[in-house]
C-alpha cells in the first residue's frame, strides 16, 4: 500500500510517498510559481516515477498547506499546522515545540505528548522574518541565497539590524555597506533579527527543550546558528526538514487507509470520487 502527501507552499511544493512500513520510496520538491494545480500535479508525477509506480497505484493522497485545495486529485485535505505536528512528531517522538519557517510566514506549534496540537501561533501578516525576508537580503547585498548562512558564520560581531520588514530591510543594510561594515557582520543581523522575532513567537506558546525545526528556512544554517544561541539549546532538524509537512499528510492519508481496510469497505472509500 503506497500513499502520498502533497504539501503546496506559498514558496515551494513538496511532494512524499510512503509504503506500508512508512518508508520513504519517493520524493519531490519544486517551486510554486503562478500555477498552484500544476505544481501540485507535477509533483506528484514526479514523487511516483522516482517510486517507480503509477500514479493510479497510489492509495490515497492528502494535500496540505495553503493550496491544499489546489491538489485537484487529492483524496482530502488536512490543515498544514496538524501536518507539520504528526510528520515532527513522527521523526522526533518527543517534540513539543515545532518552528516552521516558510517562504511568507512563521508558525509555531505546541503538540501533546501523543502528538495533537494544543496550541499555535503564527506571523501571517506580512512577510517579515521568513524566507522572503532572507531573500530581500540575499538580493541586496548580491550574494547566492543559498550562501548567506554560511557567510552569516563569518561574523566577527553582531550588527543590529532594527527592521525585519521586507520592504525596508535593503535600505538599512545599504546603510550598513555605505558605512563600511563586513558583510559577514550584517548577515549576523539579518539571521539574528528573525531568529529574535521567531523566539517571540515561541514564547506566545511557551518553550521546551525538545524543539522540531521545519521548512524551508531550516536549511539556513545561519538561522539554526542563531536561534540555538538565542535558546540556548540544539534544534531538531532532519534531513527531511522541508518535507514535514508532507511526511505528515502521508501518515494521515495512511490513517484513511487503514480506517477504510477496518471498515470493511476498502475498495470504495479508496475510489478517486471518495
Amino acid at each position: 500500500m503506497i500513499v502520498a502527501g502533497v504539501d503546496v507552499g506559498s514558496t515551494a511544493t513538496k511532494a512524499i510517498l510512503l509504503d506500508e512500513n512508512h518508508r520513504i520510496v519517493g520524493r519531490a520538491l519544486m517551486n510554486t510559481g503562478a500555477n498552484v494545480v500544476r505544481a501540485a500535479q507535477r509533483v506528484f508525477a514526479e514523487a511516483t516515477a522516482q517510486a517507480g509506480l503509477e500514479e493510479h497505484e497510489v492509495a490515497q493522497v492528502v494535500g496540505t498547506g495553503y493550496g491544499r485545495y489546489k491538489v485537484t486529485f487529492g483524496h482530502a485535505q488536512v490543515t498544514e499546522i496538524s501536518c507539520h505536528a504528526r510528520g515532527a512528531a513522527f521523526l522526533y517522538p518527543n517534540t513539543r515545540i515545532i518552528l516552521d519557517i516558510g517562504g511568507q510566514d512563521t508558525k509555531v506549534i505546541r503538540i501533546t505528548p501523543g502528538g495533537d496540537v494544543e496550541d499555535f501561533c503564527m506571523n501571517d501578516k506580512c512577510a517579515a522574518g521568513t524566507g522572503r525576508f532572507l531573500d530581500a537580503a540575499a538580493v541586496t547585498m548580491g550574494i547566492p541565497l543559498e550562501e548567506i548562512g554560511p557567510r552569516s558564520l563569518q561574523y566577527k560581531q553582531t550588527l543590529k539590524i532594527t527592521n525585519v520588514c521586507t520592504v525596508f530591510v535593503e535600505s538599512e543594510i545599504l546603510a550598513h555597506l555605505a558605512r563600511g561594515r563586513a558583510p559577514a557582520d550584517i548577515l549576523r543581523g539579518v539571521h539574528m533579527a528573525i531568529a529574535t522575532r521567531s523566539v517571540a513567537l515561541m514564547r506566545r506558546v511557551g518553550l521546551d527543550p525538545e524543539i522540531t525545526f521545519t521548512g524551508g528556512v531550516s536549511r539556513n544554517i545561519g538561522i539554526r546558528s542563531a536561534l540555538e544561541e538565542k535558546l540556548g539549546q540544539t534544534l531538531n532538524v532532519s534531513a527531511e526538514s522541508q518535507y514535514i509537512g508532507a511526511i505528515g499528510a502521508a501518515l494521515f492519508a495512511f490513517d484513511r487507509c487503514v480506517a477504510a481496510a477496518n471498515a470493511g469497505g476498502a475498495d470504495g472509500a479508496l475510489d478517486r470520487g471518495d
